[in-house]
């Protein structure tokens, strides 16, 4: 029984939403699977994927093999390079604290970048927020100032009757 890992469709039309499923080759899409390896959210920036890695790399182990996407997401979340230095052991060249340290300091380098992507993207919104506002402000002070002298000239048309009248009065 060929075994694949692959995604499988949830969601609306037009907001998808995936589970990273191990599944028999010969199922439907949307079908039966073996077991649910983890999430794939395509509408968030970045996007969101939650993995069992460990699973992931069992499944790997065993012959699964993941589709093109599914292998980008794993590779994403270090279940592929987990795998290798798992191979790596067995095979005598890493031991397994080695392996172990290698994949820690390389997923805490990927969350660094994650997490500088993330802030770059909330400040480039913060800054389009604040120009916005500025260009907001700037359009009412010009519709204010348009606006104001049209309502001084009208007060000095009704106060020159008034001089014209206290002079004709004397």
């Amino acid at each position: 029984m060929p075994v694949k890992i692959r995604l499988q469709r949830h969601g609306k039309k037009g907001k998808p939403f995936y589970w990273i499923v191990a599944a028999d080759a010969r199922s439907k899409r949307d079908g039966k699977y073996l077991e649910k390896l983890g999430i794939y959210n395509p509408n968030t920036n970045p996007p969101t994927v939650e993995l069992n890695v460990d699973g992931a790399v069992t499944w790997l182990q065993n012959g699964a093999q993941p589709t093109d996407t599914a292998k980008t997401l794993l590779s994403y979340k270090g279940a592929l390079l987990k795998n290798h230095l798992a191979g790596g052991v067995r095979k005598g060249a890493l031991t397994e604290e080695q392996a172990e340290a290698k994949f820690t300091a390389w997923l805490e380098e990927k969350e660094g970048k994650v997490q500088a992507k993330a802030d770059g993207l909330s400040q480039a919104e913060a800054k389009a927020k604040a120009d916005a506002l500025a260009a907001e402000k700037a359009v009412n002070e010009a519709r204010i100032a348009a606006a104001a002298p049209v309502a001084e000239e009208e007060v000095v048309e009704e106060a020159a009757p008034e001089v014209e009248a206290s002079n004709e009065e004397e």
